[in-house]
């Protein structure tokens, strides 16, 4: 834990103070307009078309992600070396992060009923993982040489700050696990409630379903503390990892609001320790390891509740 402290602290020695004062400040000033006016779970999600659902995720994201960079390029230009493929790479990550939640499961109407269901349910995240997984192999092998893909590494990597950070994070799920908020969402398991009275092998279905909901993290490690953060180190140098921050903030604004608001905080914690240890295998398997501690909370705290 004392080395992650001492990342950390490094980081907040040497980033730009302004522009580390205005990514907070901007960012606290989206989340209040999208839980004020309902922007996520409201708006964009009452739009009658996953095109039009595309577009408004992309603008969002890009006033989380490149409005940081432009900040950036205008008040403290010595930070960024804005060339023309920086530009192109500031364009493709909303774009691709945009299609990845808005596009929709070629296998979602391949089986009828409800089996048919729980098919499309298991196999939508792993699908996404595809969505992004392919255009990073691409941009990948365009770029200059990386020493591991995309952060993808265990070596030299210590486990055992990762494990205390898990721990730090229990009280806070127990917490999260009594609010209603938090309660209405989790676990997300309960989105294949539909199967249970039709099956004697529930918790087989159940695993599935788990194992498939964690293959979103390996997304979401991928582009944020994989992408965002190495691609644009290149062209920022560590101030890359606050504008990742804002935009993995920004990926939140579906769920609650504590959870929202911590993201800003985790991902610019996981995005330092990526930066520091080239590699983003540690903070997935925080990632992994919290959000399954959220589906466990969310399951018993519902049972409490009732």
């Amino acid at each position: 834990m004392t080395i992650i402290l001492t990342y950390l602290r490094e980081y907040i020695s040497v980033i730009d103070k302004w522009l580390l004062l205005f990514c907070s400040v901007w960012i606290g000033i989206l989340i209040a307009l999208n839980y004020q006016l309902g922007i996520e779970r409201e708006i964009i999600a009452g739009l009658d078309s996953r095109f039009k659902q595309f577009i408004a995720l992309f603008l969002v994201y890009c006033c989380a992600f490149i409005i940081p960079y432009v900040f950036a390029i205008v008040f403290k230009r010595q930070l960024v070396a804005a060339t023309p493929m920086f530009w192109l790479l500031l364009v493709i990550a909303p774009v691709l992060f945009a299609l990845k939640v808005s596009v929709a499961n070629p296998l979602e109407n391949i089986m009828e009923g409800m089996w048919g269901n729980y098919l499309t349910v298991i196999t939508t995240l792993p699908f996404k993982l595809l969505v992004v997984l392919i255009p990073l192999i691409v941009l990948y092998k365009i770029l200059p040489a990386q020493q591991r893909f995309w952060g993808m590494t265990v070596q030299g990597l210590r486990w055992r700050p990762y494990l205390l950070m898990l721990a730090v994070m229990v009280p806070l799920i127990v917490f999260a696990s009594t609010q209603s908020d938090f309660l209405s969402v989790y676990p997300r398991l309960k989105q294949i409630d539909f199967i249970v009275p039709y099956t004697d092998n529930l918790l087989g279905y159940q695993l599935l379903y788990e194992i498939g909901y964690g293959i979103d993290f390996v997304t979401i490690e991928l582009f944020f503390r994989g992408f965002l953060v190495f691609a644009f180190v290149r062209y920022a140098g560590p101030a890359a990892i606050l504008p990742m921050a804002t935009f993995y903030c920004s990926a939140h604004f579906g769920k609650p609001l504590f959870e929202c608001i911590s993201s800003f905080f985790g991902g610019l914690i996981l995005g330092v320790i990526a930066h520091r240890t080239q590699s983003i295998v540690g903070g997935l398997a925080i990632h992994l390891g919290i959000a399954w501690m959220m589906e466990i909370g969310g399951y018993f705290g519902n049972l409490w509740m009732k």
